[in-house]
């Protein structure tokens, strides 16, 4: 025998505790835990203390030396001597996934903790069941790699259901899709008649069965009697053993947020999935087959509440059948095999993108589409500190990482060590929508495995590089985003703008229009005139002037907003302005600029950043643009909201040569007050 093996407390190990849940679904999440368990410990016996309902799951189970049925509605005398039985057994490891006072209270050389800090990109709830298994067993890491399942099936349950298909004459061989329609929720639920429609259609090609609880009858009976096809009803015919055995022989699993779809994960069957109020990125499918979920990304999803306090739920409702129906093909195809295992590759993954305001902003699209894709992997974004409060708090991020080229970071030294640190934290993949040099060499020296960006500014150090065209400015700078997720083969469900907006800021817009004494009902105007260069700025006392028209038009209320270095553009509006005017200049944060515009009707606006934090937060825009240079132009990087406008007028330049221009900048003087006026009437009226 090894001597350093015979030193190992875990070869001593001949007596398991293992207490799981309440809920059929929750327990299943936890078997991974117990599978683990059995397969390094083969000689232990392994006592399970579960709860009521989900008992089943482990009855007659040959692998499991004592089921203790735990009723947490017992007295309390009773969990004192269930408590006081378990301490004379004298485990050795204790593992309490129900956080109880038994798993707390009892000494075992290892043990789970109530009190252990799971880190945040850990996010799916039976990944974050291994890691409390890992930090019990003071493992290194948290691999698993389990032969044989917890879950016994007996041949009885097996041949009770091959007798069940039999007399349905469903053949050996046929391929199967399962239905459960039922969740326990109505946030959970899809209406019956889309279940209709996709199983109607389904069954033309395919066997489908319905299946479920006793309770569930009745949406099954509607769905039987309303599709278009021949449907199986098995709801209420199997238990949960023979219900994981169907699943098993099943080409498909349909389902929401439900048990059967834990079941279905375990039992390793594709599954597509609706998901509306619940997060899949906690309780999706973990299938090692090809798995879906189907969802419709509004404003409150993942609310994780049983009722929707809009009374619409439009979470699920918004689900159409087609698209169920495409999914549910694709998979039974086998089309979406070879992109769902690429997707598996990546699990921590850097987006770059370390520009200004606007950039950012324009990247932000390219977030919510990674995650979407790669709902369980760590996401990161790398951009400089004066954009951070554009990404800080986005949902679709785990950490957000300052490089500070221009202070913090300036020296090549510097930037070494950062990239030095960047190494530590293993990504395996960089999307780097905006090349730089030293982004290129930061990331390369940083070791990450896979860099996908633009080829140019050492753009030879990236493992993938696309043509850069953007200087010719043939799309927008948010499709040129976009495009390298295309190259991966990411797919991008939605293109619009995101910036969360902080409840610090609120506050602090809620103080200012206390002082200012703007009510609820006001209508508000904001005015931007400032800009990065001066190609991009319209005259002063024009937008003195528009405002003033628009003030007497529409009784707004003036907000001028800019930037701290550009105080002197905003006092040169404000001495051209008939009317009173809010001046704000220099003494916004980029969150709070958001939390401002988002309550205004209009914002009025030179070609710079705070034109897409308009957009991002719904506010329409007017923004006007001058240079004509086909890298510089409104058709990359005009506002992307829907009522936005755009003011940009040609000059006859044969070349727009932007700050260095000869003709006292033209373009924009081209651009009148009631060009602007003109345009605020539209967006307003419409």
């Amino acid at each position: 025998m090894n001597p350093r093996n015979s030193m190992n407390p875990r070869n001593s190990i001949n007596k398991i505790l293992f207490i799981t849940l309440s809920n059929v679904g929750d327990v299943v999440l936890t078997l991974p835990v117990l599978d683990s368990l059995r397969e390094k410990f083969p000689a232990a016996k392994i006592t399970v203390m579960v709860g009521v309902r989900p008992k089943e799951v482990f009855e007659d189970n040959p692998s499991i030396d004592k089921l203790i049925i735990y009723d947490k509605y017992a007295p309390l005398r009773e969990k004192m001597k269930l408590f006081f039985a378990l301490k004379k057994e004298r485990f050795n490891i204790v593992i309490d996934l129900r956080n109880t006072l038994f798993g707390a209270l009892l000494l075992a050389r290892f043990r789970t903790s109530p009190f252990l800090h799971i880190p945040s990109y850990i996010r799916h709830v039976k990944e974050r069941n291994l890691y409390r298994l890992q930090k019990a067993l003071n493992l290194q890491n948290s691999s698993f790699d389990v032969v044989t399942k917890s879950l016994f099936i007996s041949q009885d349950n097996k041949d009770y259901v091959g007798r069940l298909l039999e007399k349905n004459n469903i053949r050996a061989g046929e391929r199967i899709v399962i239905i459960a329609a039922a969740a326990g929720g109505v946030n959970r639920r899809w209406e019956r008649e889309k279940f209709a429609q996709v199983a109607g259609e389904l069954s033309r090609d395919f066997r489908v069965i319905l299946v479920g609880r006793d309770s569930d009858k009745g949406i099954s009976k509607y769905i039987c009697d309303h599709s278009n096809g021949k449907v199986f009803d098995f709801t209420g015919l199997t238990t949960l053993l023979q219900l994981a055995y169907l699943i098993k022989v099943s080409s498909l699993v349909i389902v929401c947020d439900t048990g059967v779809l834990q079941l279905s994960s375990y039992m390793d069957a594709p599954i597509l999935a609706l998901f509306g109020a619940s997060d899949e990125n906690k309780y999706g499918p973990w299938s090692k087959n090809n798995s879906v979920v189907v969802s419709r990304e509004i404003f409150c999803r993942r609310c994780h509440e049983a009722q929707c306090r809009f009374g619409t739920i439009d979470c699920m409702r918004l689900i159409k059948a087609e698209e169920v129906l495409k999914k549910a093909k694709e998979i039974l195809r086998g089309e979406l095999s070879i992109k769902q295992q690429a997707r598996d590759n990546f699990k921590r993954i850097l987006i770059v993108r370390t520009d200004r305001i606007g950039d950012v902003l324009l990247s932000t699209p390219v977030i919510k589409a990674v995650r979407q894709n790669y709902p369980q992997a760590f996401i990161a974004m790398m951009v400089s500190p004066y954009t951070k409060e554009i990404v800080e708090g986005n949902p679709y991020l785990d950490e957000v990482i300052i490089y500070d080229k221009d202070g913090k970071h300036k020296s090549w030294a510097r930037s070494i060590k950062f990239a030095r640190n960047l190494s530590k934290r293993k990504f395996e993949l960089a999307i780097i929508l905006h090349p730089t040099n030293r982004v290129h060499l930061i990331t390369y020296l940083a070791g990450i495995k896979r860099r996908v960006g633009y080829g140019r500014k050492l753009g030879f150090l990236l493992t993938d590089r696309i043509t850069h065209t953007k200087q010719l400015g043939e799309k927008h700078e948010l499709e040129y985003n976009l495009d390298l997720l295309k190259y991966l083969g990411i797919e991008v469900k939605t293109k619009n703008l995101f910036m969360p907006i902080k409840k610090e800021s609120d506050e602090w817009v809620d103080d200012l229009f206390k002082q200012e004494g703007i009510r609820l009902g006001d209508k508000l105007l904001a005015i931007n005139p400032s800009a990065s260069c001066p190609s991009k700025i319209w005259p002063l006392e024009r937008f003195a002037q528009a405002a003033d028209e628009l003030v007497k038009k529409y009784g707004f209320k003036v907000l001028l907003v800019s930037g701290p270095k550009d105080l002197a553009l905003a006092e040169g509006v404000i001495k051209n302005m008939r009317s009173s005017v809010i001046s704000l200049a220099g003494r916004t944060s980029i969150s709070q600029l958001a939390s401002l515009l988002k309550r205004c009707r209009l914002f009025i606006s030179n070609d710079s950043g705070p034109v897409h934090i308009s957009s991002s937060v719904g506010t329409p825009v007017i923004s006007i643009f001058g240079r004509n240079q086909k890298g510089l132009s409104p058709k990359r990087w005009g506002p992307v909201g829907l009522k936005d406008k755009v003011l940009h007028k040609e000059v006859g330049c044969i070349e727009c040569l932007a700050h260095n221009c000869v003709k006292g900048f033209a373009c924009l003087k081209a651009i009148s007050v009631d060009d602007v006026v003109s345009a605020a009437d539209e967006v307003l009226k419409s």
